[in-house]
């Protein structure tokens, strides 16, 4: 890929990923304010789900949806991994926890996709180890309380078990079968998930004392924001630069995401930015930005093809391994 080759296009959807993926973090916030974490989560990713699939029906014919018994079920074990397990537990932890902050911790997920390699043992390589120290130190000063201020520390560890369930969901989704598609994946992983998310919070009772007409309306324009950018936009954006910008510059999203999410958080919802979090934010950053050069060293020569799901979303170890939400 040559620099000829960086349209202005390709800037405008790498602008897309960063403003938008940076903003889901807000978005989720604002939702939660007055909706049920899972039942919107689940509501979110089944509509998206859904309109994904018409989508691609109606580009591709209804042919683009057929899958394999395996396939589908592999698709709906990563999808529960990523979006209950991931996403759905980030939801929940945003009705106690700052989004700049819950963006800052998610930020760290690389780090676990290392370890997981590490353990079915491959080796990524020093600078990849180096991120990972790095980014559990950060992730340290922004979970001690005292230290980043009045932190909800349950809010906190279920950030972080968010983490490694879309680690695994992550890591999984590279070995295996899932549709060749991975648009027609996506589809069957956010509905898969999606209801997950929404069995969840029935069981949790989410359903009792929900009066829709209470809900205001800067919650609904989240939700709808959330389905339509965050979901379909966005991950469409993504999966267009995998195919056609430098696999070194379309990882860059993985530590510009937090900063955005961060800034939006203070300048939006006046949410505090204390030093140590802005320390723990920049080490963190730092230790992705070694995991996605360790990755962008070891990545073959061959075009990338867009992933399960952005990640955000099923990476195979020469792709960019950030979360989205």
């Amino acid at each position: 890929m040559t620099t000829a080759r960086i349209s202005g296009t390709v800037w405008a959807a790498l602008a897309i990923v960063y403003l938008v993926w940076g903003s889901t973090y807000l978005g989720i916030r604002i939702a939660v304010e007055t909706l049920p974490p899972f039942l919107s989560a689940g509501a979110r990713f089944v509509v998206a789900g859904i309109l994904l699939a018409a989508l691609l029906a109606w580009r591709h014919g209804p042919g683009v949806l057929k899958v394999t018994r395996a396939q589908l079920a592999s698709a709906a074990v990563v999808g529960l991994l990523l979006l209950l397990g991931g996403n759905g537990l980030v939801v929940l932890a945003e009705t106690s926890v700052p989004s700049g902050l819950a963006a800052l911790l998610v930020a760290v997920m690389p780090a676990w996709v290392v370890v997981l390699r590490t353990v079915f043992g491959e080796r990524p390589g020093p600078f990849a180890y180096a991120g990972v120290v790095l980014g559990l130190a950060g992730l340290a000063v922004l979970s001690l309380p005292g230290l980043s201020g009045d932190v909800h520390i349950g809010g906190v560890l279920t950030v972080i078990v968010a983490t490694l369930m879309w680690s695994a969901g992550s890591f999984s989704s590279s070995r295996v079968p899932m549709p060749r598609n991975p648009f027609t994946a996506s589809a069957y992983e956010m509905v898969a998930g999606g209801i997950g998310c929404a069995l969840v919070g029935l069981v949790r009772g989410e359903q009792h004392g929900l009066d829709l007409a209470a809900v205001s309306t800067r919650s609904w324009t989240a939700l709808v924001y959330l389905v339509v950018f965050g979901s379909l936009v966005a991950f469409t954006a993504y999966a267009w630069l995998l195919q056609s910008a430098p696999i070194s510059l379309v990882a860059t999203y993985a530590y510009v995401n937090p900063v955005v999410a961060v800034l939006l958080g203070w300048l939006i919802l006046d949410e505090e930015l204390t030093w140590p979090i802005a320390l723990g934010g920049a080490v963190v950053v730092a230790g992705v930005w070694l995991i996605v050069r360790a990755e962008r060293r070891t990545a073959p020569a061959e075009p990338a093809e867009p992933d399960p799901l952005p990640l955000h979303d099923g990476q195979t170890t020469s792709r960019p391994s950030g979360p989205t939400v």
